[in-house]
């Protein structure tokens, strides 16, 4: 089959197709809770750079790394799926349970942090080497920062402090 692909295509071609053509695979992680205008500009990012996998921490997962209660995971998932179809935007979320998720035994181009979540991506690539895989390209985003220029996040919300846009709340 391969032959006759170059036969039918030209080299060139199937150069294109394997390194240009092929779509991008992007991973993100995280809890995702009260989708705010820091989220948004995470997924916005991560989606500029191709098909996206996003593993969505597990509610038991949430309530232990944030120290508090979170949006079941169903509304976080809705909340992150309405996002990017209104976005016309395709993304797959996946429930994880670790830092890792399936970060670890699945080929991906990109992983997309912030600077809160650059050590998690370092680990991954560390784990990953250790079983033989390729590094996944770490892209680092900055934190978005609300009006007094603290960064957005879902706690700063729940706190009353700020909005899910920017705004502090007085």
């Amino acid at each position: 089959v391969a032959l006759l692909l170059i036969n039918t295509m030209g080299i060139l071609e199937i150069m294109y197709y394997f390194f240009v053509g092929r779509t991008k695979k992007v991973v993100v992680g995280g809890t995702f809770d009260l989708l705010h205008i820091g989220h948004k500009t995470l997924l916005d990012k991560a989606l500029s750079y191709g098909e996206v996998s996003l593993g969505l921490t597990s509610a038991k997962m949430a309530e232990q790394t944030k120290g508090r209660m979170v949006e079941n995971y169903e509304e976080r998932r809705k909340n992150i799926e309405n996002y990017c179809e209104e976005k016309k935007k395709k993304i797959i979320v996946r429930e994880i349970d670790d830092k890792f998720g399936f970060a670890l035994d699945e080929d991906f181009d990109y992983i997309v942090v912030t600077p809160e979540t650059h050590p998690n991506a370092t680990l991954i690539n560390n784990e990953r080497k250790k079983k033989g895989r390729k590094e996944i390209q770490i892209i680092e985003i900055d934190l978005i920062k609300a009006e007094d220029d603290k960064p957005i996040s879902s706690t700063r919300i729940y706190d009353g402090k700020i909005d899910r846009e920017e705004r502090v709340i007085k």
